[in-house]
């Protein structure tokens, strides 16, 4: 079998978790390195031994490119998949696939009409602990899953377009609930109909950089009842916070992704720690395999597999509309105060090649 040849469109923090995720991926060779700054796609291209592309247009006219993973910011996935899809490689966009559900049905109505494959690269449900979960609910361990908890939070995005609202497409629950919503829907289960969403956001800290919101909390309440709390913030000290938890009529899961069992007590900087580290001396929580507990060897792989086997991969383009699409009512929410109705899925088309 070939290896799937691909390139990395953005080359900075989430592009070089995509890469390193590419590390044990045998089907999966990255070729080419994309970012609009020269200095950091010739540094990255260097890094992981590919070569560096100045345009997207050089990029899509690349017979060698198979598969393009999408790293930018959110203001900027819309008009680059609709570029990708037109030039007939797959592609693979981070989350949030959109700033919106308008945004995200343009993309989906793109690969779609090219019949391109597609991948949506929501990375926390290939969290370890997250795949037992859910294996656990399906073998009905708990029982009958009633509710599911998730909570994010940490003091505030690493980068500055994060905190212009119109660029990101809003604030921490754009950001953040963007992991929750996805994970609800993967424990309950992707036929379970996410009815309507009621949530509430505020700037609490800080107004002074964003004119989104920096803590928000939504409910999602499916057709038949059940449902989803999702709690995320951009004020929460300490470093990065993952919890996440699903009840049952017959038992509970609970993981907290973000606390490993090594602790650390250093009054000198060891360098890098672990995402979002607030700090890098006295009490330390190091993460080790930081790539893996965050799922993105097992997201890549799973993206990579499918590419090489000509099948839908398990996220596609369709379960990041169905994500947005809940964002977007829980936005409405928040100015209404009201449930929101959430836009239902388009009806699925071939999602693989």
């Amino acid at each position: 079998m070939q290896p799937v040849r691909i390139a990395m469109l953005g080359c900075g923090f989430i592009g070089d978790f995509h890469a390193q995720g590419l590390r044990y991926v045998r089907a999966g060779r990255l070729v080419a390195a994309c970012d609009a700054d020269a200095a950091r796609r010739e540094a990255f291209a260097d890094k992981f031994g590919c070569r560096p592309v100045a345009t997207l247009d050089e990029l899509c006219a690349d017979p060698d490119v198979d598969l393009v993973v999408v790293s930018l910011p959110n203001h900027l996935h819309r008009d680059a998949v609709l570029t990708i899809a037109a030039a007939g490689k797959g592609v693979a966009c981070t989350k949030p696939l959109g700033r919106n559900a308008a945004e995200a049905r343009d993309m989906l109505a793109a690969v779609d009409q090219a019949g391109v494959f597609n991948a949506y690269l929501e990375n926390v449900i290939f969290n370890p602990d997250l795949l037992r979960m859910r294996a656990m609910v399906e073998a009905g361990s708990v029982g009958r899953l009633t509710t599911v908890r998730a909570r994010e939070g940490h003091s505030g995005p690493h980068a500055p377009h994060f905190w212009n609202a119109e660029l990101a497409g809003g604030g921490a629950l754009l950001d953040m609930a963007s992991h929750g919503a996805e994970y609800a829907r993967f424990l309950f289960g992707k036929d379970a109909v996410v009815a309507d969403v009621f949530a509430w956001g505020a700037t609490l800290v800080h107004g002074a950089r964003t004119t989104g919101e920096d803590n928000a909390m939504m409910i999602m309440r499916l057709a038949d009842g059940r449902a989803a709390t999702i709690d995320v913030s951009w004020s929460s000290k300490g470093g990065l916070e993952g919890r996440f938890e699903a009840y049952g009529d017959a038992g509970r899961l609970i993981t907290d992704i973000s606390v490993g069992s090594l602790k650390a007590f250093v009054e000198r900087p060891a360098g890098y720690v672990v995402e979002k580290a607030d700090a890098e001396t006295g009490w330390l929580f190091p993460v080790p395999d930081e790539v893996r507990v965050h799922g993105h060897d097992l997201m890549m792989a799973d993206v990579v597999g499918a590419f090489a086997e000509g099948r839908a991969p398990q996220e596609t383009f369709r379960d990041g509309f169905a994500v947005n699409a809940v964002l977007d009512a829980a936005y409405r929410s928040m100015g209404s105060g009201r449930w929101e109705p959430v836009e239902p899925t388009p009806t699925p088309a071939n999602d693989a090649r």
